[in-house]
């Protein structure tokens, strides 16, 4: 008996790929897996290369002409690329146009988890600020509603350098966040345990919150995300942290709110060249047990 398990060990040592192949496989058994080589369950929007006098207008030509973003599907300069990492997809996005990679499949009740990875690459208007991305959740109709003219309403899970899980609205979005209130100039910080605050279009409030803590992995290193979505309600989690706690999302159609609970994920493209890879997604018909407590 003490032979068998001698061996037993020896093969562990000896192969521990296996064994670390099944245990993850084991632990993603209900999770699908978003990304691979082709980009086959994604769609691409690209806008502009926009400048740092950029002012939310559509662009102009030097004879004051508008010019046309360059739309669905045009993999202009090679923004998006699949490169591998240990066999393993990884999306590079340049950044050099703002645009996005969006979810062929809309979306409702689920977990989504991703990493990310910055890279070195920054463009007009970003030269010489911080590093930026995120992960845009239900969204819904045409890309190029928002400021940069680049996305689709949605409510947006930030990526910047140590501002990984800050939230702000796209286009017309609405959310609610346990936050402290903002005072002056300053930005209301998320904290689970103050009460829920109206962030966005038609609101008291703009639509940007700080996360609350900085949980974002060292520069070259991949940082974990995820985000559960459930019934309206949103969790910003960062390397197992989580650091906003959102519910109520919503739109304003310049009448009335109406419910922003389902819709398309985007990646976005801002000015900042970064990495993606294991974007993985599974449902869920109520919010994890181990998140009820926030709210």
């Amino acid at each position: 008996m003490k032979t068998i398990i001698k061996l037993f060990l020896c093969s562990m040592l000896l192969f521990p790929t296996t064994f670390e192949l099944y245990a993850q496989t084991s632990k993603n058994k209900d999770w699908t897996n978003l990304l691979d080589s082709n980009l086959s369950q994604w769609d691409t929007y690209l806008s502009y290369k926009h400048k740092n006098n950029y002012n939310g207008q559509v662009p102009v030509d030097s004879e004051g002409k508008a010019i046309e973003p360059i739309g669905y599907n045009k993999n202009e300069a090679g923004v998006f690329t699949v490169i591998q990492e240990n066999n393993v997809p990884v999306l590079r996005v340049s950044g050099e146009y703002y645009g996005c990679v969006f979810s062929k499949n809309s979306y409702k009740n689920y977990r989504l988890k991703l990493k990310v990875k910055w890279g070195t690459k920054k463009w007009e208007p970003r030269t010489d600020k911080l590093l930026d991305a995120g992960v845009l959740y239900h969204s819904q109709g045409p890309a190029g509603a928002d400021y940069w003219k680049a996305w689709m309403l949605s409510q947006e899970f930030q990526f910047m350098e140590g501002h990984f899980g800050d939230y702000w609205n796209i286009a017309n979005a609405a959310i609610d966040i346990k936050a402290f209130a903002s005072e002056g100039v300053m930005s209301s910080i998320a904290d689970e345990n103050q009460s829920f605050l109206p962030f966005g279009t038609n609101t008291e409030r703009t639509g940007y919150c700080t996360r609350k803590d900085n949980y974002e992995s060292p520069m070259g290193s991949w940082t974990e995300v995820e985000l559960v979505c459930f019934e309206g309600k949103s969790l910003h989690i960062v390397n197992g942290h989580v650091v906003m706690v959102l519910e109520n999302s919503r739109f304003w159609d310049g009448t009335k709110f109406n419910p922003l609970i389902e819709g398309k994920i985007q990646l976005q493209s801002e000015a900042s060249e970064v990495y993606y890879k294991e974007v993985m997604i599974k449902p869920i018909n109520e919010i994890p047990n181990e998140f009820k407590k926030y709210f």
